[in-house]
């Protein structure tokens, strides 16, 4: 599976975050293009199997170069180091949890979008939702990988306020109807309203994996009432009276 050096540049993020900040879907590329994202994607794959299988700590850049048959000098045209190859399995998941709320019917709220997103998203039978738990769960005990997957929380939240945003027909905050329409500042729903939801998400998965250990078997199930509690509270609204007030 090697590839030709140098018909891709150097990557100063991973991409699929970036794809995440965007929101938008993968373009239809080329054959040169396709073999870069099969690159990708094996790179992807050999680090968190890896990584699973001896520890991400025990783990070094020339052996997932070499699991993936690709050179070493190549993997650095990918990734910048083995922790965000590993993490790289969250962008992916991140950029379809974001196609799949962009899809969602405008008749639905935002918390009932997000919810669907999040189970069609976790709830596909395929090596793509699988590898995401099992990403999930190495990076609970593998605290090198938690500033990788801090960035890409900050980038999914910023794609995320923007499809919140035309859910409920407002421009985004960056977008060129909402410079021209003489806007001082940002709308503060949107970016609330993500940075809760993902924030509300990232304590039900937790807490979902804790109680989940063979991710062979996930119990979806299980999943779909935590969200619908975590959902549930958010849209009750989370200010209560203190435990003196009568």
């Amino acid at each position: 599976m090697e590839e030709e050096v140098g018909v891709v540049q150097p990557a100063s993020g991973d991409e699929e975050a970036h794809l995440a900040v965007t929101g938008a879907a993968p373009p239809v590329v080329g054959r040169r293009e396709r073999k870069k994202q099969a690159t990708r994607a094996a790179l992807r794959e050999a680090a968190l199997r890896l990584s699973l299988r001896h520890g991400v700590e025990n783990v070094t850049v020339e052996q997932i170069a070499d699991e993936a048959d690709i050179a070493l000098r190549t993997f650095f045209n990918y990734f910048s180091s083995k922790e965000e190859a590993v993490v790289a399995t969250l962008s992916a998941a991140a950029q379809e949890l974001i196609a799949q709320f962009r899809a969602r019917p405008r008749t639905e709220t935002v918390l009932q979008a997000f919810r669907e997103a999040v189970l069609i998203v976790m709830n596909q039978d395929d090596a793509a939702s699988r590898n995401y738990i099992q990403a999930l769960q190495l990076i609970r005990s593998a605290p090198t990988l938690v500033p990788r997957q801090l960035a890409v929380l900050a980038a999914q939240e910023k794609a995320l306020a923007d499809a919140i945003a035309e859910h409920i027909g407002h421009p985004a905050a960056h977008s060129t109807a909402y410079q021209t329409a003489g806007r001082s500042r940002d709308p503060i729903y949107p970016l609330l309203c993500a940075a809760a939801a993902l924030t509300a998400l990232r304590v039900v998965l937790d807490r979902w994996l804790r109680q989940t250990p063979d991710v062979g078997r996930p119990d979806m199930t299980l999943l779909g009432r935590q969200c619908d509690e975590a959902i549930a509270e958010l849209a009750a609204g989370l200010d209560r009276p203190g435990a003196g007030v009568v």
